[in-house]
């Protein structure tokens, strides 16, 4: 009877066992479960105003007029080293307030002009799935911080709002050191590098012990004006020899004391054990000023060899550094296709298992399979080109770039420029006349989408499709 007796038991705990064990399933799929077991971690890492050639990295590793002759930056060499340098990476605008406000719900500005309401725009923005709550909904363990530059002017929408747990809250360039803060000058926390970087550091330590999977966006305000650096790193610089592009002191040391800051960070991931399943993406928010304060004896141009700079659709405004570092992604490889920030959104979801449905209006796609083959492979995107668009109290310019063709619309007076970027990478020969076909090709696909997305151009608004 004894032994009766324990089986009875044993086969009604079995089958209460079974039971909650298929609920679980029904309740959560085996997807969703391996998904919140391998959650990875993912840390963005966004410098402002960086140039594409303002670090010691040979951004095309054969040729070395693609990087500083001036500025040293060996931790960002080492992060490129340990993962996959994108010699074509671009930001989502050639200005600071449109690539941040893109980067957090994956879309181009061309269908939220950030000058101007357009057609209840901020009230709507808010509604957009953000990167955090996209991971939260991988993840309900997901942890998530905003550390550094927030800048979404005109919208004054908060961090908190679009998901994030921890922030440092609605800040901007002044909270840094902006614009008119008075540089350059030397200052104990520079650019506030070392307390943002630390604040990091610390976040990423709590979650580790909480054993928590974690994202943080660390928004630099370097290299962004006004100039401030650390005295140690002005004393380097200063025995260095100077460059015919870069010059001056006082900006080496403040670029040298960001690259401390990323050193800091990645050091901290390796003391934590944690590098093994932690993404790093490096990126610039919009390419290099084209003039500095104080700047003497350039003999070429700052971002040469790319034409102009910050604010222009040219590769000078809209070309960066673009790094990728994590799991399967072999250290020291290289991919030369075009990539934009607003290929992250979509890259993070399918590193981090999401399993419903994406927006149908996300710009980007996915960099996975590219980060997994060594750089080799496609990106599925809902268009077949890149597309970059300012307005307003901007100068009106489109750019549109498929393949190895790139095309630059001036919609004061119509201009089209057409260029072969694997032949002109300085854009010095517009080849619009010579190829009508192909131009007319690309400026109907500009137009045309456009036109889809509603947006303005200094005399033309677009009446968005079905609305």
């Amino acid at each position: 009877m004894n032994l009766i007796f324990r089986m009875t038991i044993f086969m009604s705990l079995m089958k209460t066992s079974l039971a909650l064990i298929f609920s679980a399933l029904l309740l959560h799929p085996v997807s969703s479960i391996a998904a919140k077991l391998t959650s990875p971690n993912f840390v963005i890492i966004l410098s402002d105003d960086q140039s594409w050639v303002g670090s010691s990295i040979k951004m095309k590793p054969e040729d070395s007029q693609t990087k500083s002759d001036y500025f040293k930056t060996p931790y960002l060499e080492r992060l490129a080293k340990r993962g996959m340098l994108f010699t074509q990476g671009y930001a989502p605008a050639p200005f600071c307030c449109p690539t941040r406000r893109s980067l957090l719900i994956g879309q181009t500005p061309a269908r939220h002009i950030y000058q101007k309401d357009q057609q209840k725009w901020t009230s709507n923005y808010r509604k957009q799935l953000s990167l955090p709550k996209m991971l939260k909904r991988a993840n309900d363990n997901y942890q998530t911080a905003h550390f550094g530059k927030w800048d979404m002017r005109f919208d004054n929408v908060s961090p908190k709002e679009m998901g994030y747990d921890i922030s440092d809250g609605i800040t901007g360039n002044n909270t840094g050191g902006g614009k008119g803060s008075g540089g350059p000058s030397a200052k104990n926390d520079p650019k506030l590098i070392h307390s943002i970087t630390d604040r990091a550091n610390n976040f990423m330590k709590l979650q580790v012990q909480r054993k928590k999977p974690f994202f943080i966006q660390l928004s630099h305000y370097a290299v962004h004006l006004d100039i401030f650096y650390s005295k140690d790193s002005l004393q380097k610089t200063r025995g260095i020899v100077k460059g015919k592009k870069h010059t001056l002191p006082e900006f080496a040391a403040m670029t040298a004391d960001l690259d401390n800051g990323v050193g800091s960070l990645i050091k901290q991931i390796d003391k934590l054990g944690i590098a093994e399943k932690t993404y790093i993406f490096f990126l610039s928010d919009n390419g290099g000023r084209l003039t500095m304060p104080g700047q003497k004896n350039k003999k070429i141009s700052r971002n040469h060899p790319l034409r102009d700079g910050k604010g222009s659709m040219y590769e000078g405004g809209l070309r960066v550094p673009f790094i990728a570092v994590g799991p399967n992604i072999k250290p020291g490889s290289i991919c030369r296709k075009p990539v934009t920030g607003l290929d992250l959104f979509p890259t993070m979801a399918d590193l981090a298992s999401y399993s419903l449905e994406l927006p149908n209006n996300l710009d980007g796609g996915s960099l996975k399979n590219l980060l997994q083959n060594q750089g080799r492979g496609n990106i599925q995107r809902i268009n077949p080109f890149l597309i970059f668009h300012q307005a307003v109290a901007r100068k009106a310019q489109t750019s549109l770039r498929l393949g190895d063709f790139k095309l630059i619309k001036t919609w004061d007076g119509g201009r089209l420029e057409l260029f072969n970027m694997s032949k002109s990478l300085s854009e010095k020969n517009n080849i619009a006349k010579k190829l009508p076909s192909k131009t007319d090709e690309l400026h109907q696909m500009m137009i045309q989408f456009l036109g889809e997305v509603g947006a303005e151009t200094s005399k033309t608004t677009f009446k968005k499709k079905n609305q």
